[in-house]
């Protein structure tokens, strides 16, 4: 498994003024007929800030949590930086961990929906050709494609993540579904 992206967000503690902190910082983008914050991207480790209005800043692109904790660091050093008084006791709050995997076998999709069952999965193959599978438990959602890849979402700790690739293996596997 791979953790492609995280998401996450914090706060500066206080509302911004969009404009001057585009000038401001150093390799900001701020065009608010496009996007209603200040985009700012961090080198180490690579990832996007999201800057708004109110004072909240989303961190994505990260390829773990360690690192978007990092970004928020950065930004908020960046900020200290330019004068601006920053909080330092806002939590980062992981929103999204996106993963991806391989099962190393092909699937068939459409055994594999009617041996889920229709009520765990979605997958209308002339909409989508992935088959979408809720989980509970972790509850994360998992899309399965006709190759063996997965793309694992919606957890907020890589652990959920992990936990649902072998959720979904245990459940392929007694079902006999794994390999077809």
């Amino acid at each position: 498994m791979s953790v492609e992206n995280v998401v996450a967000s914090s706060s500066i503690g206080q509302e911004l003024d969009l404009d001057d902190v585009a000038f401001d910082l150093d390799g900001a983008e701020y065009d608010p007929g496009q996007f209603p914050g200040v985009i700012y991207r961090t080198r180490d480790p690579e990832t996007t800030a999201l800057i708004f209005r109110s004072g909240k800043v989303v961190v994505t692109g990260a390829q773990s949590v360690a690192d978007t904790r990092a970004s928020v660091v950065i930004v908020r050093e960046q900020f200290a930086d330019l004068g601006i008084e920053v909080r330092d006791d806002t939590p980062v709050a992981v929103q999204n961990i996106v993963a991806s995997a391989d099962l190393g076998a092909k699937l068939n999709l459409n055994a594999i929906a009617i041996g889920l069952g229709l009520e765990a999965v979605e997958y209308e193959p002339e909409q989508f050709h992935g088959l979408v599978y809720r989980l509970d438990d972790p509850e994360v959602v998992v899309l399965l494609f006709g190759s063996g890849k997965l793309v694992l979402t919606g957890g907020t700790e890589t652990e959920q993540a992990r936990r649902a690739l072998e959720t979904v293996r245990s459940d392929l596997d007694s079902l006999g579904l794994l390999g077809l």
